[in-house]
């Protein structure tokens, strides 16, 4: 009852449920009938089902040797003992057997493993069907220099026929929280909603705000006590309270963010209309303590504002409490951000695709994802001035060669007009192999090694610089096999992105500034904004990291790339000085070209499309047809 739990179920090849439960989650109306529902039992229900019923291998880790033992102790083996249908599969109950021990429980037909997870040796070793992972973010982030103990786990499950991780947590410190990483990643995200029971509309329950027109709302008297709450409905500004509230409880549905999927008490996917859908491959469910029949409405504000007291005389330890085991969300703490609306409203009026005077150079960074490649282009001036110039989105299957053929002519033709007349193109290219088809992206480069399009890889943690290292790598791509394949450069994103940070707070237009075009979308600059700097403090000092607050966040990944380039060319090197000269000369001549500039032409509004999961697939389109306005446009899907 009293432990916050924010769990998810993240999927490897088959379809399961992403859950995030806030504390003492409700017993009426949800799956789980139980004085107690969290994740802990879940969990415990879950491995009972799996040894009966399916028969599947399982490991479960805890964050520490202790914590697993304690696991085992107080919760697995009384789940064994008080369960009937449990003695049928589990022979060894009771006995002092080495099929009955602190770290392994061998059913019939299979075995559940539970480990700490603070050793990697304990990730090894081990082929299993289900992965479990209890709390965490108390787990580290980096395991003994291995890797993130979500993904060692996970590669426990490779093989397995019905794969499935499940990984739960205590929401703690925002961008450190690897629970939290895991919801964003969610294909789609899930609240409960209830009907008003005056205007019968869904909404869900929400924290609101002193300035929000719905959500939680307090009676209370002249000296402060809280009397009564209420939640206003967000349709027709009804007063629910919690009677309302659990009177229309059962009857509620589960609501994804777009509003077109619905998950209903029968656990069947559908659209509103009630037509059934295929379960998405990764869902992520929220649901905070509000929920619950078993805590009253007024205990959660008295216990709010008790901490809002203590965070007025500059005491934060009870609102991140409150914040992260009532409202099940994690703490921002110290964080630097930028806001979006602030880099739209500096955005000046200058065309895209189309160079202003002092751009001498084009850099372009592209990111990957399972269904496009994304290049962004960005001009450089002396000094290190940037001026946005382009962003282009590619949309295929990075498995197939189809898109990457679209790339290719896109960086061996494109051309962009300097204010002096002159055409200029891309100079060098990054392009990131860590995230979707690495093969294919090292190919990538190798063949257009003429064309300096360098393989990246983003690293963060122990930083040493920007242009962070190289190594030489191999791949396999088209039935082709090549052992001497493009040289892998590592890139330590923390630096890059406080580089262009530093410059973002240049104030006058020169070197150092940022030049935003007025014709980028609203989703260009949101995306440009979508991380933030958190700050933390540990034993060893005070650690510190860029983490995204947004699941799409390609613009910034690209502009980090092309931060990356410019290091790795040592552009500011003094010795360079000449060279940007000679970049000067060839666009601005002698004759002056520039007292008469060209004419804009007229605005166009690059829209970074939606991405659908698994878009549909129209007939083939040569992207070099293609015009700004088909960004957006149903064009997006011709290849996969």
């Amino acid at each position: 009852r009293n432990s916050s739990v924010y769990c998810l179920l993240l999927p490897i090849n088959t379809s399961v449920i992403a859950i995030n439960y806030g504390v003492r989650v409700s017993t009426k109306g949800w799956p789980v009938q139980s004085a107690r529902v969290g994740y802990t039992k879940i969990l415990l229900a879950f491995i009972g089902y799996n040894a009966e019923h399916r028969r599947r291998n399982q490991a479960l880790w805890q964050p520490t040797d202790d914590d697993a033992e304690d696991f085992v102790k107080s919760e697995l083996e009384p789940m064994l003992r008080d369960v009937d249908v449990m003695r049928s599969v589990f022979p060894s109950y009771l006995q002092r057997h080495k099929d009955n021990t602190l770290q392994q429980k061998k059913f019939i037909g299979s075995m559940l493993r539970v480990r700490g997870g603070k050793a990697a040796k304990n990730y090894r070793r081990i082929s299993i069907d289900v992965a479990l992972l209890d709390e965490l973010d108390a787990f580290d982030s980096d395991v003994e220099k291995e890797g993130a103990p979500d993904f060692l786990a996970g590669k426990r499950l490779e093989g397995a026929t019905f794969p499935k991780l499940i990984a739960g947590s205590t929401p703690k410190l925002k961008g450190f929280s690897l629970i939290d990483r895991r919801f964003d990643q969610a294909d789609e995200r899930f609240t409960f909603h209830v009907a008003c029971p005056q205007c019968t509309e869904l909404h869900p329950l929400t924290w609101g705000g002193k300035d929000e027109p719905h959500g939680f709302k307090f009676e209370r008297d002249d000296g402060g006590a809280v009397l009564g709450v209420y939640h206003l409905c967000p349709h027709c500004a009804f007063p629910m309270r919690q009677g309302d509230y659990l009177n229309v409880a059962d009857a509620g549905v589960w609501v994804n963010e777009r509003g077109d999927i619905w998950l209903t008490n029968e656990g069947r996917f559908t659209t509103p209309t009630g037509e059934p859908l295929a379960a998405p491959v990764h869902v992520g469910f929220h649901v905070w303590t509000a929920y619950s029949p078993t805590v009253a409405w007024l205990s959660i504000a008295q216990d709010f504002f008790a901490a809002y007291a203590k965070q007025q005389e500059g005491d934060d330890s009870l609102m991140k409490a409150f914040t992260n085991t009532t409202r099940g969300e994690a703490w921002e703490g110290e964080i630097e951000r930028t806001d979006a609306e602030e880099l739209q409203a500096r955005a000046e009026p200058f065309p895209l695709r189309h160079l202003p005077r002092d751009c001498l150079l084009l850099l372009c960074g592209a990111d990957t994802q399972g269904n496009r490649l994304e290049f962004g282009v960005w001009g450089i001036g002396r000094g290190g001035q940037m001026w946005t110039i382009d962003h282009r989105v590619f949309f295929g299957n990075p498995e197939q060669q189809a898109v990457w053929d679209e790339a290719e002519e896109f960086l061996r033709t494109a051309e962009y007009t300097h204010a002096c007349g002159r055409p200029q193109r891309i100079y060098a290219t990054a392009i990131d192999s860590g995230g979707h088809a690495t093969d294919a992206v090292y190919a990538f480069a190798q063949k257009l090694k003429g064309l300096r399009v360098h393989a990246i890889k983003g690293a963060s943690g122990q930083e040493r610089a920007i242009d962070n290292g190289n190594s030489r790598v191999g791949y396999k791509w088209n039935g082709k096999i090549e052992r001497h394949g493009p040289v892998l450069w590592h890139v330590s994103t923390n630096l890059a992105k406080d580089r262009f940070q530093s410059r973002l707070e240049v104030a006058i237009p020169g070197p150092g500034y940022v030049h935003f075009s007025s014709e980028l979308s609203g989703e260009w600059f949101k995306q440009m904004a979508s991380e933030v700097r958190a700050t933390r403090r540990t034993k060893a000092g005070t650690e510190s990291r860029w983490t995204p607050i947004r699941k799409r966040n390609e613009v910034k990944d690209c502009c980090t790339y092309v931060i990356w380039l410019e290091e790795r060319l040592d552009l500011w090197a003094p010795r360079k000085a000449k060279w940007w000269d000679q970049l000067e000369q060839q666009v601005q001549p002698d004759d002056d070209l520039f007292s008469t500039p060209p004419s804009a032409p007229v605005a166009v509004e690059i829209t970074l499309p939606a991405v659908s999961a698994t878009p549909p697939v129209p007939a083939r389109v040569d992207s070099r047809e293609t015009s700004p306005e088909d960004f957006g446009s149903s064009r997006w899907s011709a290849r996969l």
